[in-house]
């Protein structure tokens, strides 16, 4: 174990919110490519849609973005509700998404290579 992996830093909070930054900056955007920087190529990605249930592939969220595109008007609160030196998980509150739909997501991050990346999203939408 490298010596980095035994401290929890600051920086290491900062380094985990840029990585969702460029989550929210995807979805602003509907940049699909920007998005896919910010998950692992196997992310997994389950919530409810209404009644539905959408599970599996983060090629939903990919297919979601491509669908309604941009979303300029989104407002998002970003929080890291714990993390250690290679793992994290972040909570975010999203209004007015492309669809102007209003979402909790909770993100997993592992870091790899020295790179921060979301393994897994879990999300709730908001009846309107």
């Amino acid at each position: 174990m490298s010596a980095n992996q035994n401290i929890n830093t600051v920086q290491d909070y900062e380094d985990v919110l840029a990585a969702m930054e460029g989550y929210i900056h995807g979805l602003k955007t509907g940049n699909v490519e920007e998005l896919k920087k910010t998950f692992h190529q196997d992310a997994i990605m389950y919530g409810h849609l209404g009644d539905d249930l959408s599970q599996g592939s983060i090629d939903n969220l990919y297919t979601y973005v491509e669908k309604f595109g941009a979303a300029p008007n989104i407002k998002t609160n970003l929080t890291v509700l714990h993390k250690t030196p290679t793992t994290a998980i972040v909570r975010i509150e999203m209004e007015h998404d492309a669809a102007d739909e209003d979402f909790t997501d909770y993100h997993s991050l592992i870091k790899i290579k020295g790179e921060w990346k979301v393994v897994a999203k879990l999300f709730h939408l908001y009846a309107k």
